[in-house]
C-alpha cells in the first residue's frame, strides 16, 4: 500500500535537512580543526585571538548552511526563474541608478566650477604647475647629492632608489655620535676643593678660580649660587634636544673654595651652602669628604651634556655639505622635475633633510652664542634662512603645499627664537644685528600659507579626478600595500572602490566649496590675520562635516585644521616682527647704552618703520621695564590686551603674545 503524499514529502524534507546538518557538521569541525592546527604551527595559543577566529569559523558555516539551503531551492527550474528575472531587476535598477548619480554629480562639478571661475577663483591646476627652468639656475641641479638629499618621491620606485644614493648627513646616530660628557658612565667631575679655615685666619694664597666664605653668613648660599654658575659656565638646549654647555666641564681650570669655621662642619651643614643643584642647571653639586677632615670635595653629578667646542668640532665635519649648500642657494630657482599632471605623485621636498639641516644650523649658532662668536653664528642663521628657499618652488611659488608652507612656518619659528637667544645672552653686535633685521623684514608667511589654502583644494579635486578608483581606496585606507582581508574589512574601501562615478565629482565640489572659506582669515592686503572670522569658519565647517555624507568622505578625511595652521602662522609671523623689534631696541641700547622709552625712536635710525601689529593692526605694545629690559608684546589670538600676561603653552588663545626677553 502506498504511504499518503504529504508523508513522502515530510520523509524527504527530513531526509534533506538531514544531510545540510550534516554537512554543515562536517565543514565546521574541519574548520577548527584548521584553525587549531594554524596556531599550533605559527605561534603560541592566543585565547582572545583563538575565540575570535572560532566565532568567524561558527558564523562562516552558518553562511555556508545558508548557501546550501538557497542553492537546494534554486535546483527547482521555477524558482531558478524567479531569481534570473530578480537579477535581472536589480542589475537594471543599479545600472539606472549609477547613470542618473554620474550625471548629477558631473553636472554639480560643472556648475560649481563655472560659478567659482566667474568670481576669479583659478581651479585648473595647470595653472599650478611651475615653468621649467635652465638647470644652471636650478638648486635641485647643482649635484646630485643636492637632488638625492632635498627630493623625496611619492613613487614606491623612485623613492626606494633615492633611499640607495649618498645623502647628506647632518643629524648623529648610531655609529656617528659627538661626545657626551655623561657622569652616569665616567664617574663625577671636579668642580673644585673645599678647605676649613678658622674664622680670621688668613686664606692660602691661591690666584686661580677662587672663593671665599663664612660658614654662617646668611648671604653665603646666594653668593655660592652665582660663583657656582660663572665657574660652571652657561647651558643650552639645543634645537634637537641635546643640551650644550659653555665650558668643557672634564677641563675645568682649578678652583678653591675656603670656608671660616669654628670647627670642622659636618657635610648637611656645606650642603646648606653650596647649592646642590647648580644654577646653570647643567647637573647636581655634591660635597664628597676626603682623608683630610678639613679639604672637601666639590663634585658634578647627574650630567648628560656637550660641550659646545666639541659639538662644533664634531660637526665640522659637514662643512664640505654646508658649503655645497650656500653654493647651490646661489641659484635662482627651485624647480623639481617631474611630473606634476598628477598631484598625488608628484615629488615634494625632503621635510626630513630640511629640519635635520635647520636643527643642525640652529644648534651650531646656539654653541657658537655661547662661545662669543656672533659673526660664525650670523653665517649659520644666514644659511637657515636661505634654505627656506628649498620649500618655495620657484620661480613661481607653485604648487605650495600645506606640508610645505607649514614646514616653512616651523623653520622659521626655529630661527627667530636662536635670534632671541642671541639677544637674550647680548651677544649680537651691531654688524650682526643689522643683517638680522634685513633677513627678517621680507619674511611673509601668511601670504605663503594663504597660497597654499587657495591650492589644497584645487590638488584634491585634481586628484579625485584623475585617481583610479582602487588607488584612492588605498590611499584612503591609509595601508599600502591593502591585502584582501583589509579591503573586506574596511567598509570605507568598499564604499569608495565601488562608488558612483558621480559621487567622486560632489566629493570635489563639497571639497572646492568648502576651501574658499579657509582664507576667511587672512586679509593680505592689509597684513592682518583676523582670528574671529577664521574661527567662524572653521567652526562652520566642523559642524557641516559632522553630518556623514557619501559626497564629504573626501572632506572628512583630508580637510586638514586650518585654524590651527593659520595660529600657528600668526603666531610666528608675529614672533618675526616682534623680533625685527627687538634687533632694533638692541642697537638702541648698544648706541645710547639703554632701550628707548618708545618704539619711536628706533626711527629713522635704526628702523625705516616700526611694523604694526598683524592682530587688529594696531601698534605693537611696548614699555621699559624697572630693571632696564623691557616688555613687546601682541595682543594675541584673543585680541584683547592682557597687559603682556603671555598664554600657555597649551592655549595660544589665551593672552599676549609675548617677545620672551629674560632679564639678565
Amino acid at each position: 500500500m502506498n504511504q499518503p503524499s504529504s508523508e513522502k514529502n515530510r520523509l524527504h524534507l527530513s531526509f534533506n535537512f538531514s544531510r545540510i546538518v550534516l554537512a554543515w557538521l562536517i565543514f565546521l569541525t574541519i574548520a577548527v580543526i584548521l584553525v587549531v592546527i594554524a596556531h599550533v604551527w605559527t605561534r603560541p595559543t592566543n585565547k582572545p585571538v583563538l575565540w575570535a577566529e572560532a566565532l568567524s569559523v561558527i558564523v562562516l558555516s552558518f553562511v555556508f548552511l545558508g548557501l546550501w539551503g538557497f542553492v537546494r531551492w534554486c535546483c527547482c527550474w521555477r524558482n531558478f526563474r524567479r531569481v534570473l528575472l530578480g537579477a535581472a531587476i536589480f542589475v537594471t535598477l543599479v545600472a539606472i541608478f549609477y547613470t542618473e548619480e554620474d550625471w548629477r554629480g558631473k553636472r554639480a562639478w560643472e556648475n560649481c566650477k563655472r560659478d567659482l571661475e566667474a568670481k576669479g577663483v583659478v581651479l585648473d591646476w595647470e595653472k599650478f604647475i611651475p615653468p621649467p627652468v635652465p638647470d644652471d639656475q636650478n638648486f635641485f641641479k647643482a649635484s646630485q647629492k643636492i637632488a638625492f638629499s632635498f627630493v623625496k618621491s611619492t613613487n614606491a620606485a623612485q623613492a626606494d632608489f633615492l633611499a640607495t644614493q649618498p645623502r647628506f648627513q647632518f643629524m648623529p646616530n648610531k655609529t656617528n655620535t659627538f661626545p657626551i660628557l655623561d657622569t652616569g658612565r665616567t664617574g663625577s667631575v671636579a668642580v673644585a676643593t673645599l678647605t676649613i679655615i678658622p674664622p680670621g685666619s688668613v686664606a692660602p694664597a691661591f690666584t686661580g678660580n677662587r672663593l671665599d666664605l663664612k660658614l654662617n653668613d646668611p648671604a653665603a648660599h646666594r653668593v655660592a649660587a652665582t660663583w657656582l654658575q660663572r665657574t660652571l659656565g652657561r647651558m643650552v638646549n639645543g634645537a634637537a634636544g641635546f643640551p650644550f654647555s659653555e665650558f668643557q666641564l672634564t677641563n675645568l681650570p682649578p678652583a678653591q673654595i675656603f670656608v671660616q669655621a669654628d670647627a670642622t662642619p659636618a657635610l648637611a651643614d656645606l650642603e646648606k651652602i653650596i647649592p646642590a643643584a647648580a644654577a646653570t642647571n647643567i647637573g647636581r653639586v655634591r660635597i664628597e669628604a676626603t682623608l683630610d677632615r678639613t679639604k672637601f670635595r666639590v663634585a658634578l653629578t647627574d650630567v648628560h651634556i656637550t660641550a659646545a667646542a666639541d659639538y662644533l668640532k664634531w660637526s665640522d665635519q659637514n662643512a664640505p655639505d654646508f658649503a655645497e649648500i650656500r653654493e647651490a642657494l646661489k641659484r635662482p630657482y627651485a624647480r623639481i622635475d617631474c611630473d606634476y599632471s598628477q598631484p598625488y605623485a608628484i615629488a615634494i621636498p625632503n621635510f626630513v633633510t630640511m629640519r635635520s639641516l635647520a636643527q643642525t644650523l640652529v644648534m651650531r649658532a646656539q654653541c657658537y652664542l655661547l662661545l662669543g662668536q656672533p659673526e660664525k653664528a650670523l653665517d649659520e642663521l644666514t644659511l637657515m634662512n636661505d634654505s627656506r628657499r628649498i620649500l618655495q618652488s620657484a620661480p613661481s611659488g607653485k604648487p605650495m603645499t600645506l606640508v610645505a608652507s607649514m614646514i616653512n612656518v616651523a623653520i622659521t619659528g626655529l630661527y627667530v627664537d636662536t635670534i632671541a637667544y642671541g639677544l637674550h645672552l647680548h651677544a649680537w653686535r651691531e654688524p650682526q644685528l643689522a643683517a638680522l633685521q634685513a633677513q627678517l623684514k621680507p619674511i611673509n608667511l601668511p601670504s605663503l600659507v594663504a597660497e597654499s589654502f587657495r591650492e589644497e583644494p584645487v590638488y584634491s579635486s585634481r586628484t579625485l579626478e584623475t585617481i583610479t578608483p582602487a588607488a584612492l581606496a588605498e590611499m584612503l585606507s591609509h595601508r599600502t600595500p591593502i591585502s584582501l582581508w583589509q579591503k573586506l574589512s574596511d567598509p570605507n574601501y568598499a564604499l569608495v572602490k565601488f562608488l558612483p562615478r558621480g559621487w567622486v565629482y560632489q566629493n570635489m565640489t563639497y571639497a572646492i566649496t568648502v576651501g574658499q572659506k579657509w582664507n576667511a582669515g587672512f586679509d593680505l592686503a592689509n597684513d592682518l590675520i583676523l582670528p574671529k572670522k577664521s574661527d567662524q569658519s572653521m567652526n562652520a565647517i566642523i559642524a557641516d562635516l559632522d553630518h556623514w555624507s557619501p559626497w564629504n568622505i573626501w572632506s572628512r578625511i583630508a580637510i586638514p585644521n586650518f585654524t590651527k595652521a593659520i595660529q600657528t602662522t600668526a603666531k610666528n609671523q608675529t614672533l618675526v616682527v616682534e623680533g625685527q623689534i627687538a634687533c632694533a631696541l638692541e642697537r638702541h641700547r648698544l648706541a645710547h647704552g639703554g632701550y628707548p622709552e618708545t618704539l619711536d625712536a628706533l626711527t629713522p635710525q635704526f628702523m625705516d618703520k616700526i611694523p604694526n601689529d598683524i592682530i587688529g593692526g594696531e601698534p605693537m605694545h611696548y614699555r621699559r621695564t624697572n630693571d632696564g629690559n623691557f616688555l613687546l608684546y601682541s595682543i594675541g589670538w584673543n585680541e584683547t590686551d592682557d597687559g603682556g600676561t603671555p598664554g600657555t603653552l597649551n592655549d595660544a588663545k589665551k593672552g599676549d603674545w609675548v617677545w620672551q626677553y629674560p632679564t639678565k
